[in-house]
């Protein structure tokens, strides 16, 4: 059984503590190109939940597992309420963790859990055939993605500039997601994934980052849906940015973390 609470982080920078969750099918990498602004301001740490990047899986991986898991990676690390960033699936997890008293903030990059059942399905579908696909094609992902035409057809689910970043980047994005051993049972939970608790979010100091260029949680319905169930939360959309931002806008993506500070 993999010990939760043991789960491969990177750390750098001096100041309040920030610990980052990644999406489904991600890692710890994915922050990377916030790092040099939040550095500055903040003691971060970077994760890989359990079954991804360099994390052992758990038993059994739902949304809700990985958040005890999360939890439990706190506790262990003598993290009382840090701030807590995730993206996607980790936006839930960053929620639900706030809502258990465990974060100082909360920020959410495109959160899963917004969605109606459309939605949901939609995004099942389109990052489970995505993964499938990549993991066919496994031996020319260096050729395909080596071209900005292949990264934009393959990454522009979760990127909003995919041809943008580096092939190099773009291979690791397909490949981590493919080695990913907890990536299907954690796509199949997110049939029962919800924010659990919005009330005991009205103490913690909440935002929502939306990139309007997100087609996998279409920023259209699924932020307006966020704003009405959390309105007391700051809700800041990232224009010209998508599901996963961080490559696409790095200094609106800081700025957002950075706002928390006094």
């Amino acid at each position: 059984m993999a010990n939760m609470a043991a789960l491969n982080q990177y750390r750098t920078g001096s100041g309040e503590p920030l610990v980052l969750i990644h999406g489904i099918g991600s890692r710890w990498q994915v922050w990377q190109p916030l790092f040099p602004a939040l550095a500055e301001s903040f003691e971060v740490i970077a994760i890989d939940l359990p079954g991804f990047g360099g994390s052992d899986p758990l038993p059994r991986t739902t949304v809700d597992t990985l958040t005890d898991a999360v939890a439990d990676f706190l506790a262990a690390q003598g993290l009382e309420r840090p701030h807590v960033a995730g993206n996607s699936m980790g936006g839930l997890i960053t929620l639900n963790l706030a809502a258990r008293g465990l974060a100082r903030t909360a920020t959410a990059y495109s959160p899963i859990g917004f969605w109606d059942k459309p939605g949901r399905i939609w995004c099942q579908q389109s990052l489970g055939k995505a993964r499938t696909l990549a993991s066919t094609l496994r031996p020319a992902l260096p050729t395909i993605l080596g071209t900005s035409a292949g990264r934009t057809a393959f990454l522009s689910l979760v990127f909003g500039k995919a041809w943008s970043v580096t092939p190099q980047i773009a291979v690791d994005t397909a490949t981590g997601a493919v080695d990913a051993p907890g990536f299907d049972d954690a796509l199949a939970s997110f049939a029962d994934a919800k924010l659990h608790e919005t009330t005991a979010l009205a103490s913690t100091p909440t935002t929502i980052a939306w990139g309007n260029r997100d087609i996998l949680l279409t920023y259209a319905t699924q932020s307006r849906r966020a704003r009405t169930v959390l309105p007391k939360a700051n809700h800041i959309t990232l224009h010209g940015s998508g599901h996963t931002p961080f490559y696409d806008d790095p200094a609106a993506c800081a700025r957002v973390l950075l706002d928390l500070l006094p």
